[in-house]
C-alpha cells in the first residue's frame, strides 16, 4: 500500500503553478509555530522577576503578549489564504484534466461508469476532497511545526523531562497508521455506496414517467432505502474509526504528562529548577496536548479527502484514451467495406455482429433491416469507432478505419437517430456545435430541415434556448433540429438510425422530406423498422443473429420470400 507521502505526491503536478501560495502558506505556518514557545517563555520572567519583587517594566509583558498574538494572527491568515489559493488552482487544473480525459476517453469508460458517478466525481468529490485535504494539511503542517518548536523549547529547558515526552510519539504514530488504514478502506466503500445511491436517483429522475405509469414508486423507494441504509452503516463505521483515534491518543498523552509532572515536581523539590522554569515547562507541556489532539484528529479528514481526490486522479491516469491512426485525408468519397467483421460485447457473450461481409458503394443508399437484436445499430456504431470490432476490419475509401485519424474519420459521418441529443443552449448553437458558421448558413440548414418557418416566428429567433435536451420543442421539432445539424455538417456519409420511428404522421412527413434532401449525393445507411420508409433504397440488407441473411432491392427481396418478405408481410398484413 502506498504511503501517505506517495499518495500526496500524485497531486504535485497540479500544484506546480501554485508555488507562491504554497511558499506563503509554509512561511505563515513556520512563523506561527515559532511564536508558540514564546508564550511559556514569557512566564519565566513574569514569575521569577515580576512576582518575586524584582524590577520589571509594567508594560513589557502586556505589550509582548499583544505583539505576539498579532504576529500569530497575521501568520495564520497568510498560511490559510496561501494554501486555499493553491488548492483552488489545483482543483481548477484537476477538473480541466478530468474533463479533457472524459472528452477523449475510450468508449468503454461510459459502459463501466454511470453518468451520476462521473458527475459526482468531477463536480463534487474533487472540490470537497481537495478542500478537506487542504484544511487538514494546513493543520498537519502547522501543528507538526508547533510540536517541533515546543519540543525544541522543552529540550532547551530540561532535556531529561523532554525524553519522557518523546516516548509518546511512536505509540501515537502506530495508532494513527493502524486506524488510518482501516478508515481508508471504509471510505472507499462509502464512495462506492454513494455512487450507487446517486445512480438510483439518476435512474428515477430520467425514468419518472415509467415509474409512475407502472406504479413502481414503492419498489424504487425500497431500493433507495436499502442503499441508504448501507451508506449509513459505512458512515457509522467511519465515525468509529476516526473517533477512536482521539481518546487513545489523549490517554497516551495523559500518561506521559502525568509522569513528566511527577518528575518535574521531584526536580523542583530538589532545588534544581526555579518556579518560573517549572511553570514554563508545565505550560509548554500542556500546550503540546492541543497539537497532539489535532494531529490525531487530522488523519480522518486527510484520508477522506485523499480518497476523493484519488478517484479523480485515477480517472486521469488510468482510463484509456481513444487511439487512432495518422491518415487524415480530406472529404471521403464514401465507399465502405465490412470485411469479416465480428463484435462481441463480452468474451462469453454471443456475437452481436458475426462475420459480416458487406460493401456500400459511394453515394449508395443501403437500408439495414431485421428483428430487434439483429445487430443493425451495432454495425453502424462501428463506423465512427464508437465500438471496435473483435475480428475483421472496416475500410473507408480503401483505408482501414484503424489507420484513420479519429477526428478526420468522424468528420466523414453525420448521425440522425431516434434518440436526439440536444444541448441546453440556443437553436443556433445546437446546429453548429461550435463549428465556425454564419447565421445565413444556419438558416439554410434549418430551411432544408423544414424548421425555418418555426424558428423565424420565435421572439429570439436563432438565439432561442431549447431547454434541457430540447424540452422546449416538440418531438418533430427536435428531430428536424438534429437533421439541420447533420445538414450543416455536410458529411459525405449519413447514418439514419430509426430517425422517424417516434413521430406522428404529419411530423414524419416533414422529417422525411428533410431527410430526402439530406441524403442526396451522400452514402447513406438507413436503419428502419417501418419498412415503408426504405422501399426506395438502392439496396436492402436483412440481418438476423448478427449475420447478413439476404441483400437486394425491395422488389427482389419480396420476390424471394425470405426474411425481408416475412417482415414486410407482418407489417402490411392488414
Amino acid at each position: 500500500m502506498p504511503t501517505l507521502l506517495q499518495r500526496l505526491a500524485r497531486m504535485a503536478p497540479y500544484l506546480k503553478s501554485s508555488r507562491r501560495g504554497l511558499v506563503a502558506a509554509a512561511l505563515g505556518a513556520l512563523v506561527g509555530a515559532a511564536t508558540e514557545p514564546a508564550i511559556p517563555e514569557l512566564m519565566r520572567p513574569l514569575l521569577d522577576q515580576g512576582f518575586a519583587g524584582r524590577k520589571l517594566p509594567l508594560w513589557l509583558i502586556p505589550v509582548a503578549i499583544i505583539g505576539l498574538f498579532a504576529v500569530r494572527g497575521a501568520a495564520g491568515f497568510i498560511a490559510q489564504y496561501g494554501l486555499a489559493w493553491a488548492a483552488n488552482r489545483a482543483v481548477l487544473q484537476m477538473r480541466s484534466a478530468m474533463f479533457d480525459r472524459l472528452l477523449a476517453a475510450a468508449p468503454q469508460l461510459y459502459g463501466t461508469k454511470s453518468a451520476s458517478s462521473l458527475t459526482n466525481m468531477l463536480v463534487y468529490e474533487v472540490q470537497s476532497g481537495t478542500m478537506l485535504l487542504v484544511n487538514s494539511l494546513l493543520t498537519l503542517v502547522r501543528d507538526s511545526l508547533t510540536l517541533l518548536a515546543l519540543l525544541a523549547y522543552l529540550m532547551w529547558l530540561n532535556w531529561q523531562l523532554t525524553l519522557f515526552v518523546a516516548l509518546l510519539f511512536p505509540a501515537v504514530a502506530w495508532v494513527m497508521r493502524t486506524l488510518g488504514q482501516r478508515l481508508r478502506r471504509i471510505t472507499l466503500d462509502s464512495q462506492k455506496a454513494t455512487d450507487g445511491l446517486a445512480y438510483i436517483v439518476e435512474e428515477n429522475v430520467l425514468a419518472w414517467r415509467i415509474v409512475r405509469l407502472h406504479g413502481a414508486a414503492a419498489t424504487q423507494a425500497a431500493r433507495f432505502t436499502t442503499q441508504s441504509e448501507a451508506l449509513r452503516r459505512l458512515s457509522l463505521k467511519s465515525v468509529v474509526a476516526s473517533a477512536t483515534m482521539t481518546p487513545i491518543t489523549q490517554l497516551l498523552a495523559a500518561c506521559a504528562l502525568s509522569s513528566v509532572i511527577a518528575l518535574a515536581l521531584w526536580q523542583s523539590s530538589a532545588g534544581t529548577a526555579t518556579v518560573g522554569s517549572f511553570v514554563a515547562f508545565i505550560t509548554a507541556m500542556l500546550m503540546l496536548v492541543a497539537p497532539i489532539k489535532h494531529l490525531s484528529d487530522v488523519m480522518a479528514p486527510i484520508t477522506r479527502g485523499l480518497v476523493a481526490v484519488e478517484r479523480g486522479l485515477d480517472l486521469i491516469d488510468h482510463s484509456a484514451r481513444e487511439h487512432g491512426g495518422t491518415h487524415g485525408g480530406g472529404r471521403a468519397r464514401g465507399e465502405i467495406r465490412f470485411e469479416g467483421v465480428t463484435l462481441r460485447y463480452r468474451d462469453d457473450a454471443p456475437a452481436a455482429v458475426d462475420g459480416v461481409d458487406l460493401t456500400v458503394n459511394a453515394g449508395e443508399t443501403v437500408a439495414l433491416v431485421g428483428p430487434s437484436g439483429a445487430g443493425k445499430s451495432t454495425l453502424v456504431h462501428l463506423l465512427p469507432r464508437f465500438l471496435l470490432p473483435t475480428a475483421g476490419r472496416i475500410v473507408l475509401d480503401g483505408v482501414p478505419l484503424a489507420d484513420w485519424d479519429l477526428a478526420a474519420l468522424r468528420r466523414q459521418f453525420a448521425l440522425v437517430s431516434q434518440d436526439v441529443v440536444l444541448f441546453n443552449d440556443t437553436i443556433a448553437a445546437n446546429v453548429t456545435l461550435g463549428a465556425p458558421m454564419s447565421d445565413a448558413q444556419v438558416e439554410d440548414a434549418l430551411r432544408a430541415a423544414n424548421l425555418w418557418d418555426f424558428v423565424r416566428g420565435l421572439p429570439q429567433g436563432l438565439q432561442t434556448p431549447v431547454g434541457h435536451n430540447g424540452s422546449q420543442l416538440s418531438g418533430g421539432q427536435r428531430q428536424r433540429l438534429a437533421i439541420a445539424r447533420a445538414i450543416a455538417k455536410d458529411a459525405p456519409v449519413l447514418i439514419l438510425d430509426e430517425a422517424t420511428s417516434a413521430l406522428d404522421s404529419e411530423s414524419e412527413r416533414a422529417v422525411q422530406e428533410a431527410l430526402e434532401r439530406l441524403m442526396k449525393g451522400r452514402t447513406t445507411l438507413v436503419i428502419a423498422h417501418r419498412l415503408s420508409t426504405i422501399e426506395h433504397a438502392d439496396r436492402v440488407v436483412a440481418l438476423e443473429g448478427g449475420r447478413v441473411a439476404e441483400a437486394g432491392t425491395h422488389a427482389e427481396l419480396l420476390a424471394t420470400g425470405g426474411l425481408y418478405a416475412r417482415l414486410h408481410a407482418m407489417q402490411f398484413r392488414t
